[in-house]
């Protein structure tokens, strides 16, 4: 799967519509935005993008990053017994099979043999886990680039009452829009995730540009059903996160998500792009207040929709592209940004694609959002 940083990897994600809260006390005495970063499992390349996402965002002089990285968990598979071919008469499936089953009763004794020792390791893996703490009265933003196992009820808690408040924003990144299925305020918080068809409804937005809710149960679970280069169109020019962006530019090779679902609540949506896979124009980029609050803030999504009287959150599938850096991507010869000056034009590279803007762009999705 490629998922983007620039991402798309912020995913395509980069969804950046974070809550920079510069209006408090503490942030305006350093002058810059304090962000945890939270990776550990993911089922794309955290160690990769993290890394990126990090250094965008410094290398802007706006904020300070630190990294919380879960304790990881090992894992030991089974190994599982060889299946017969369907088709009995295809000679290298046959094959194929008589050497998986030849070499299975070996897998097995080993995997029995390091199960002891593994259930060691596991469980003081999980206790270090569940200990895990991450202190959000140090930062102003949580910049999700997780997704795997729930968190700890005291990180969910503090993270909950703190967007309640007003004291933190939040901002997730691609697959962080897959994780925590069973955490109600969670998908209040984002708005719309890769879930089943049947977990929420679905927004999606015909050729007229009329917003159409889908409703539970109805169309498609979760996916990208198209991958390629694709046309991102914005909706509304006026928000802080769209405001000064091209009305419509390509975006490089990449997933593009559709149908995500969710509560959907007050969602106010930013930017869509069309997808081949679905026929209609799946959000790229929209604002949802949650409903856990009653102050307002913005998170970003991913390729999946945001969080919503929490905060305001808003997702963007796509790095940010402005007007003031003439800029093009190596791999895209015709998507182009003209504007003054390309002394803050660079290109962000991935393992998942290249995409350039005028700032990192997740640096660029910040400041719009301050």
């Amino acid at each position: 799967m490629r998922k983007q940083l620039g991402w798309t990897i912020l995913l395509a994600a980069l969804a950046l519509g974070l809550p920079a809260l510069l209006g408090r006390a503490d942030a305006q005495q350093s002058g810059k935005i304090r962000v945890v970063l939270i990776d550990g499992q993911n089922n794309h390349n955290w160690r990769a993008t993290t890394p990126v996402m990090k250094k965008a965002l410094e290398d802007s002089g706006r904020f300070t990053v630190d990294v919380a990285t879960s304790p990881q968990v090992p894992k030991l598979a089974e190994p599982q017994k060889p299946q017969k071919p369907k088709n009995e008469n295809d000679a290298k499936a046959v094959a194929k099979y008589k050497e998986a089953l030849e070499k299975y009763p070996e897998l097995l004794e080993k995997y029995k043999a390091a199960l002891p020792k593994f259930k060691e390791e596991l469980k003081a893996a999980q206790l270090a886990f569940n200990n895990w703490r991450i202190d959000l009265d140090k930062y102003d933003v949580v910049l999700s680039n997780y997704n795997g196992q729930n968190w700890p009820k005291e990180i969910n808690e503090a993270l909950e009452q703190r967007l309640r408040t007003g004291k933190i924003g939040l901002v997730i990144v691609h697959a962080a829009n897959n994780s925590f299925g069973g955490w109600k305020e969670y998908n209040q918080m984002i708005g719309m995730g890769w879930r089943s068809a049947n977990y929420g409804e679905r927004l999606k937005v015909d050729d007229s540009g009329k917003e159409i809710r889908v409703p539970k149960g109805a169309d498609q679970g979760s996916g990208h059903r198209y991958t390629g280069k694709f046309a991102v169109v914005v909706r509304d020019d006026r928000h802080p996160i769209t405001k000064g962006m091209p009305k419509e530019w390509m975006h490089a090779q990449d997933e593009l998500y559709d149908n995500m679902r969710g509560p959907i609540e007050n969602v106010h949506l930013l930017a869509t792009a069309y997808s081949k896979g679905t026929g209609a124009h799946e959000p790229m980029t929209s604002l949802a207040c949650a409903a856990l609050a009653s102050s307002r803030r913005c998170s970003a999504a991913p390729s999946g929709p945001p969080p919503a009287p929490l905060p305001c959150r808003s997702r963007r599938t796509s790095p940010r592209p402005t007007r003031s850096a003439p800029c093009r991507a190596s791999k895209q010869p015709s998507t182009e940004y003209r504007g003054e000056s390309s002394s803050d034009c660079f290109q962000l590279r991935t393992p998942y694609s290249v995409l350039c803007t005028r700032y990192s762009v997740l640096r660029s999705a910040f400041l719009r959002a301050v």
